[in-house]
């Protein structure tokens, strides 16, 4: 059953290629929401070469990593049933569930930025990008420790770096508000 390492690894190669999609996009959401309030032509010019990144960046790599992570775990649990089972695994897929409804939520401000649909402020897409970080942290801390209890303190640390995080951007917020060229 060497094969099922393999298996493994190529889940887990998607699963991080996945979230790294997670990660870039919304940064491409933030360059494309200050764009689209700059004069013309360099809002034209910008949104246009953003739009296209995105693009690629969601229909390239994002999308085809979650479809592809999801086979690769499926394939894991036909030759491991018993995962299922451990409770650490029926919390992870609670959290994997989570991850599912973050991607389709992005999708939502994905298409609604590809259609010049500007809902959403720079500063509260900082913030969204901060959403698969909370997941990966409780995932990664759930497989590593293979406990449904203790993935609790990784949660934990990951909510105060999140309140790191938020006191970091209201410190950046200031000195760019002081210095709009930093």
């Amino acid at each position: 059953m060497a094969y099922y390492y393999y298996i493994k690894s190529f889940h887990l190669i998607f699963v991080i290629t996945w979230f790294a999609g997670l990660f870039y996009i919304p940064r491409l959401f933030v360059y494309q929401i200050e764009a689209f309030h700059k004069p013309s032509p360099e809002k034209e010019i910008l949104g246009k070469q953003l739009k296209l990144m995105a693009k690629r960046l969601w229909f390239i790599i994002t999308w085809p990593s979650a479809i592809l992570a999801l086979l690769f775990g499926l394939v894991l649990f036909y030759l491991n049933p018993m995962l299922i089972y451990q409770d650490w695994m029926q919390v992870k897929l609670a959290f994997v569930v989570l991850l599912f409804l973050y991607h389709f939520k992005t999708h939502m401000f994905y298409k609604a930025l590809q259609n010049d649909v500007v809902k959403k402020t720079s500063g509260f897409m900082r913030i969204w990008n901060e959403g698969a970080t909370f997941i990966l942290f409780a995932v990664v801390f759930l497989v590593i420790l293979k406990s449904a209890i203790n993935w609790i303190w990784g949660v934990v640390g990951i909510i105060v770096l999140g309140i790191l995080i938020m006191l970091g951007f209201k410190i950046y917020k200031n000195i760019r508000a002081k210095n709009p060229d930093a």
